[in-house]
């Protein structure tokens, strides 16, 4: 039986026994270091050579679903929102942000045949030992001090990308810290306006109730994902108007708790 807080909502229950949760923590604690270090640096040495990306992409993706899996946290999304992802092309992604689990989980449920990259603050690039893994990952580096620079640079970013990459944008800018979904900023509408993309929404949940705020080691369970019909941008409305319809439409798959 799932656990309950002091919300109401249940915490997703473990999905193996304490045993085996147990050793895994161990072999991510004392083996995972040297792994992850490799996907870190690997494109120090190899991201001038021909098809760097090609290969470097699918090993970024099955290290953050071995993570998961050391982790004892399963990723969750029907096959026929598999499906749909796999056949977008040509839009912008907009996903809730509930914890820092949330960009693993997403990598780990993406289909092989759709490519994203995520847009991240400039201040994550800076430091010495992630920087060549991110661009080599094509991550899309955003100075937030400038939201008129950050616009541009997205824009940029996204017109240069092939129709089946899309950008990962996190509307809400931040964690959300409310038990709903946090106020939208107009950046993923204003991206899809200016590029002519348009914005398919993606819903997580219970991501915090493995890692809430100020936990330092997520607990064991699953992460439901929901892929929402694709949303096109109303160029006779406001872009505040299609701000809040966007959020709206996910507000009410979150709130609902998605499917199972």
């Amino acid at each position: 039986m799932s656990l309950q807080r002091s919300t109401g909502r249940p915490v997703p229950a473990a999905i193996e026994p304490a045993a085996l949760r147990y050793a895994k923590r161990t072999l991510l604690v004392l083996a995972g270091p040297f792994y992850f270090l490799f996907i870190a640096i690997a494109p120090l040495f190899c991201a001038k050579r021909p098809g760097f990306r090609g290969w470097y992409w699918p090993l970024v993706k099955r290290a953050c679903s071995r993570l998961l899996w050391l982790l004892s946290i399963r990723g969750e999304m029907t096959q026929a929102d598999r499906d749909t992802l796999g056949a977008d092309t040509n839009s912008i992604i907009v996903i809730n942000h509930r914890s820092h689990l949330d960009g693993f989980a997403l990598m780990d449920v993406m289909p092989d045949a759709k490519w994203i990259t995520f847009a991240a603050k400039k201040e994550l690039c800076d430091a010495a030992l992630l920087r060549h893994g991110f661009k080599g990952a094509g991550l899309v580096e955003i100075d937030r001090k400038s939201g008129t620079l950050a616009l541009e640079t997205l824009e940029a970013a996204v017109r240069a990308m092939p129709e089946r990459c899309s950008v990962v944008l996190f509307p809400e800018g931040t964690r959300a810290k409310s038990e709903s979904l946090g106020p939208f900023k107009a950046g993923a509408v204003m991206v899809a306006r200016a590029t002519g993309r348009t914005i398919r929404p993606i819903v997580i949940h219970d991501s915090d109730r493995l890692l809430p705020r100020r936990a330092h080691f997520p607990k064991s369970g699953t992460i439901r994902i929901n892929v929402l019909p694709s949303f096109e941008c109303d160029a006779s409305a406001t872009v505040d108007d299609d701000v809040a319809r966007l959020r709206r439409s996910m507000m009410s798959v979150f709130d609902e708790g998605g499917t199972s």
